[in-house]
């Protein structure tokens, strides 16, 4: 099994740099460690979902069924 950097696994899925480092340091990221400055994310690991996009679906889920809109 290899390891990514930040980097890459920015590239792979499509999300910023930035974005993979908050979700390694929030502990959002299977198996991520940080090996000096650098995360290292083993290159299987699957993309965690956006808990941001979920509730906004849920809730135009629910105003759909409330107001019919």
């Amino acid at each position: 099994m290899g390891f990514l950097t930040t980097t890459e696994m920015a590239e792979k899925w499509n999300i910023s740099r930035r974005r993979i480092t908050t979700l390694c340091r929030d502990g959002r990221i299977e198996g991520a460690v940080l090996k000096g400055r650098t995360w290292l994310i083993p290159e299987d690991t699957e993309k965690p979902d956006d808990p941001r996009h979920i509730r906004k679906n849920n809730q135009e889920a629910i105003d759909y069924e409330q107001h019919g809109e």
